[in-house]
């Protein structure tokens, strides 16, 4: 087996008909293929019982120091790690063997968690030891989500990617619901160190899925592109006939300015070359946009315990009603993922991108328009129903559209923009809530003689429910304006699946003509021409 190929098993079906019920539940396709299965299995372990520190890092330093301050601080510590990390990697990705990054990034992953178990057991309570740790954490943490978002791409043929990215975040926004539950019930328990050998234990899952891929050096590079006008018609890749010019862009222009960042380059110029890739393509800009568009402007959760004390009645310190609007979106993403095969056969990709988006802003106008928390709720489980379908189209473009020369430094863009996106939604949207909370507040008093609480529940838009509907309003807008400007994205088609290979004739007699030679049996995937032919680049 060739060190770039994964043999996909020859009974893994290609395109079932959607008349079995299985084909509008959860889409299980990728799983035939031995090395995605392992690493989605051992990613179900690490999403719950490797995600107890999202409970126990905050715990400890707020009981150490009892100031929330130190809390935002080692947020503040983490994010910065992630997005460094996610931009350096991205970079080492495209010019070394993946398997290799990511073994080294979950290895350190592991040691950090049993690092910070190892402090714990010893009773450590100095909060710059918790810092360095957290910081450790985000590099390695930010290097694993780049790295693995291009990796799955050499594992999975290209018209199976929306189903991989689906089951990828079924187990991403369960085990964010189930984790935090279990480590909360865990704590009084075993205690707080022992969350952090958890994760370490489950993390060993990981470690042994990385270990058991193939090599996956870089591919070789692109042929030069083919002068203007000398390309004819026979030498398309078969299903590109659906694309719009942006893959084509991609394969000529953006390729040229990877060979300008190539192996022998330095890091800094590896990233650059990355950056004038992604600015080069009118798709990938698009994309990007767009859902940075809708997490920004779209993404009201840190509004959420001034909603619940000023509309919905409950305390702003948390309870009951503060719960469950943090755990709707997640459940709608679940809820979506487990129907996953209703979407995942569709090749509009860009349409589907450009409509979940816009659907998000409308979910976010009736979140704040709600003035009952089950309206609140099930506005905001469609919202994340929608967003199931934006991720894992999103994600699916970024990496069938890109080349795998500059695929690292594409995904690490992305994850940036996943990772920052929410980040600069909560600042933002904090920041206009008080600001007009500050504003309106006493008029309202004044000329309703109410308190807050009742004036937003008699249907007064002010503070946050203006804001959460500003933001809504926002997004809807702000898509729509992309969508238009940049017709590459709505026109967007993926190319069709690869027809399953033709049976091998019965044995007979040897003919006299001579023959050709034999077809492909099709069942590798993900070789330098097939991924690149399925992507529809040049």
């Amino acid at each position: 087996m060739s060190a770039t190929t994964v043999r996909q098993p020859r009974s893994a079906p290609r395109s079932p008909g959607p008349a079995s019920v299985r084909a509008f539940t959860v889409d299980w396709r990728p799983l035939a293929i031995p090395a995605f299965r392992r690493m989605w299995a051992a990613s179900v372990i690490c999403a719950v019982g490797g995600s107890f520190s999202m409970v126990a890092v905050p715990t400890q330093l707020f009981t150490v120091t009892g100031s929330s301050g130190a809390v935002g601080a080692a947020a503040g510590v983490s994010f910065a790690a992630l997005i460094a990390a996610a931009v350096w990697s991205g970079a080492r990705a495209d010019v070394m063997d993946r398997r290799t990054m990511l073994l080294a990034a979950d290895l350190g992953l592991a040691l950090t968690y049993a690092a910070l178990w190892l402090q714990a057991v010893l009773g450590g309570r100095s909060v710059p030891v918790l810092l360095v740790a957290v910081a450790f954490q985000g590099l390695t943490y930010g290097t694993v989500l780049t790295t693995t978002g291009s990796t799955v791409p050499r594992l999975v043929p290209a018209e199976l990617l929306p189903a991989a990215n689906s089951l990828s975040s079924l187990v991403r926004y369960g085990g964010s619901v189930l984790g935090p539950m279990l480590a909360g019930v865990l704590v009084p328990v075993v205690g707080l160190g022992t969350l952090y050998l958890f994760d370490a234990v489950a993390l060993l899952a990981v470690v042994w899925a990385v270990a058991m891929l193939p090599p996956l050096p870089p591919l070789p590079p692109l042929p030069p592109p083919p002068a203007a006008g000398t390309q004819d018609a026979a030498a398309t890749p078969s299903g590109a006939e659906g694309m719009t010019n942006a893959a084509g862009t991609a394969g000529a222009g953006g390729t040229a300015g990877v060979r300008g960042g190539g192996r022998g380059s330095s890091a800094a110029g590896r990233m650059l070359a990355g950056f004038r890739y992604l600015a080069a393509d009118r798709l990938l800009v698009a994309v990007l946009a767009v859902d940075l568009a809708a997490m920004v402007f779209g993404m009201p959760s840190a509004l959420f315990p001034e909603l619940t004390r000023d509309v919905f009645g409950g305390t702003a310190g948390g309870g009951p009603e503060t719960g469950l609007l943090y755990a709707a979106y997640p459940a709608g993403v679940v809820v979506a993922g487990l129907l996953s095969g209703t979407f995942t056969r569709a090749r509009r990709h860009g349409a589907l991108v450009a409509g979940a988006a816009v659907a998000w802003g409308i979910a976010v106008v009736l979140v704040g328009l709600a003035a009952e928390l089950w309206i609140a709720l099930a506005a905001l489980a469609l919202g994340g129903a929608v967003n199931c379908v934006l991720s894992a189209f999103r994600t699916t473009i970024t990496q069938a559209h890109t080349d795998d020369a500059v695929r690292g430094r594409v995904q690490g863009a992305l994850t940036v923009v996943l990772v920052g996106g929410p980040q600069i939604a909560n600042l933002l949207h904090a920041s206009a809530s008080a600001h007009l909370h500050d504003l309106t507040g006493a008029h309202l008093h004044d000329l309703t003689g109410a308190h807050l609480h009742d004036a937003a529940a008699g249907g007064v838009l002010y503070g946050p429910r203006l804001v959460i509907c500003a933001g809504g309003l926002l997004t809807v807008v702000t898509v729509a304006a992309i969508t238009w400007a940049i017709p590459d994205l709505r026109r967007y088609i993926a190319p069709a699946p690869a027809p399953a290979p033709a049976p091998e004739p019965e044995p007979g007699p040897e003919p006299v003509v001579a023959r050709t030679s034999p077809a492909p049996s099709g069942d590798r995937v993900s070789s330098a021409p097939a991924s690149r032919a399925r992507a529809g680049l040049r």
